[in-house]
């Protein structure tokens, strides 16, 4: 049972191999497992390929399965279709094309497994990645809030200096009125005078600018440093909000993206494994000597093709023969008096009728 499940697998015709020795059957049979397990292959490899994309088990084991079933067609034809010739090089120029579209499916096939094998060293080719968008994310978010941030710092700034300056102003008519009244400076006379009084409500005034510089300043601080706290909210917002996209950045594209910056030679031989399954069918059959099958297919093809040149022939000879005959019938008649005075009255009849037509048509004109 399991051999004519891999001889069906081979595309080899059933009824020629019964007639053929247990030898020939087995080699059709190897022919067509090699054909089903690269199915096999085919369908895992594209169900977790399809897995990375829909990220759902039913989705990517359905259209993996068609898939996989589109690649036992396609190698199922290919194998069928080498037909064993006399030389070896025209094997070979007939099997080009099919070992062309073989390398094809060998890649395709291999890609997604080779991304399920590499799959830690890819994921940590994808971290380091993703931590570098990160980084990048979060610098290209703080560009659109640093003038505004710097601009804030620098109004606190500005803010913060002139009171600084006004408290240094206001400590130096202190130490000048206080200089006065010991008499170490000014007109060095002990005692508050009237210069020291002088000196004395010119700093009272500028003290009390300073307290109200402090309030209105402290306000326009507050006010900046609230502006200062929206924004650093608005930005982790932004962060928090853009991140999930960034971790999310390992679908198919990116898997192969990563797998092409490992090194290639793992890579290399894991391909060149999976273009020898692939191939390995047409490569059996254009080495394998020509056998008990090939010999009999070739003899049916043979007759089928005799049969259907000899039905071909013979229907021209039919065409011509009874074209022969009828030039030859036509000719016969074509002489005889009687048919020729049939068809004379006729004409004359008929010429009558469209001179009396033409009359009536005229004489209404009139």
């Amino acid at each position: 049972m399991l051999q004519r499940f891999f001889i069906f697998c081979s595309g080899a015709d059933t009824a020629i191999l019964d007639e053929c020795s247990p030898g020939e059957r087995t080699k059709y049979a190897g022919i067509g497992a090699t054909v089903f397990f690269t199915a096999v292959m085919a369908t895992i490899a594209a169900a977790y390929a399809l897995y990375t994309v829909f990220d759902n088990y039913y989705s990517a084991i359905f259209f993996g399965t068609i898939w996989g079933l589109l690649i036992f067609n396609l190698d199922r034809f290919i194998v069928s279709t080498i037909k064993k010739r006399n030389n070896f090089f025209d094997e070979l120029i007939q099997a080009s094309p099919r070992l062309a579209l073989a390398i094809i499916i060998a890649i395709v096939i291999s890609k997604p497994l080779e991304m399920k094998i590499f799959e830690k060293e890819i994921n940590q080719v994808l971290l380091t990645e993703k931590n570098e968008m990160t980084l990048a994310n979060k610098d290209q978010l703080a560009l659109q809030y640093t003038p505004s941030v710097k601009a804030l710092e620098t109004e606190i700034e500005g803010l913060k200096n002139e009171i600084t300056d006004k408290e240094t102003e206001v400590n130096a008519l202190y130490n000048t009125y206080i200089a006065e009244a010991e008499g170490t400076a000014g007109t060095q006379k002990l005692g508050k005078g009237p210069v020291y009084k002088e000196k004395r409500e010119k700093h009272d005034a500028e003290l009390a600018a300073l307290t109200e510089l402090k309030k209105t300043n402290a306000e326009k601080i507050t006010a900046a440093e609230t502006q200062l706290a929206t924004l650093a909210t608005e930005y982790k917002t932004k962060v928090a909000d853009t991140q999930p996209i960034i971790d999310g950045f390992d679908g198919l594209m990116a898997r192969i993206n990563a797998l092409n910056k490992l090194p290639w030679l793992p890579s290399l031989f894991i391909f060149l494994l999976f273009l020898a399954i692939e191939t390995s069918p047409i490569l059996a059959k254009l080495l394998s000597p020509k056998g008990a099958y090939d010999l009999k297919l070739e003899e049916q093809e043979s007759a089928l093709k005799s049969w259907v040149v000899q039905q071909k022939t013979q229907r021209d000879v039919l065409v011509t023969t009874d074209r022969d005959i009828n030039n030859k019938v036509y000719a016969d008649i074509a002489e005889e008096q009687e048919l020729y005075d049939y068809k004379r009255k006729k004409a004359r009849e008929l010429m009558q009728m469209q001179a009396d037509a033409f009359y009536k048509k005229q004489k209404s004109i009139l």
